[in-house]
């Protein structure tokens, strides 16, 4: 079985959306969470996804499920106070639905609609080879590390340089224990999965993803989502 889960817990403070979390902020009539949604309910691939939504907006995301028809969503659960918390939240509700020791979950973000279906056949694909699956784009730009006083440490080399993004994706029951380890002994914000993956000492794969996946944070990753979305749409229609 292999189970979305996304991340829609944030409330866009970086957004200044007025009130309204960036996940609900609409394009063409629709919000970006659904965007997001829609491509896991029309890969053949997916059996089911979970989303993890901000407490005030559960019954609002409920709507959502209903008006916009996305059967694969089998649970809506509320966020925890950090983003690994809340990823976690979405993990054990994902166990719920679990049918088998090798389901395999990718984990998203809400507001990352700019992949497609291939990419989650590829990060399936790549658990089921190596075990893990992090979405990632080349750096385009040299990358340097600093020190605590602001000083480049190192320059890293750009062949070398990969930017992770989303969906990342393990078997579920992996994630699972490493997370709860993780939060028994205390930590409980780990930027992001794969970080917390590495943290354990386990392998991490790449499966090379769409440049144009962005995650929307700022008005400036709005309007270049609404601009690239147009840009795929005149395509389909002008043939382009």
């Amino acid at each position: 079985m292999n189970i979305g889960v996304i991340f829609a817990g944030g409330v866009g403070s970086r957004m200044r959306s007025k009130g309204r979390p960036k996940q609900f902020l609409e394009v063409h009539s629709k919000p970006i969470i659904v965007h997001t949604l829609e491509i896991f309910e029309a890969c053949p691939e997916i059996d089911a996804t979970v989303v993890v939504c901000v407490a005030d907006w559960l019954d609002y995301m409920e709507k959502l499920v209903e008006k916009f028809q996305l059967k694969k969503v089998q649970a809506l659960v509320p966020g925890g106070e950090t983003g690994q918390l809340s990823i976690f939240n979405g993990l054990e509700a994902a166990e719920k639905l679990s049918r088998g020791e090798e389901d395999i979950v990718l984990i998203h973000d809400g507001v990352r609609p700019l992949i497609n279906e291939q990419v989650l056949v590829d990060n399936i694909q790549m658990v089921k080879e190596k075990g893990s699956a992090i979405t990632s784009v080349p750096a385009k730009e040299t990358i340097v590390l600093i020190n605590e006083e602001q000083k480049i440490d190192e320059v890293v080399d750009r062949t070398r340089s990969y930017i992770a993004k989303a969906p990342q994706s393990f078997y579920l029951k992996e994630i699972l224990a490493v997370d709860r380890d993780a939060i028994s002994k205390g930590i409980t914000n780990a930027i992001d999965s794969s970080t917390l993956m590495g943290m354990y000492g386990k392998d991490l794969a790449i499966v090379e993803g769409p440049t144009e996946n962005i995650k929307i944070t700022t008005p400036d990753d709005f309007y270049t989502f609404k601009a690239l979305y147009d840009a795929k749409e005149n395509a389909q229609i002008f043939g382009l």
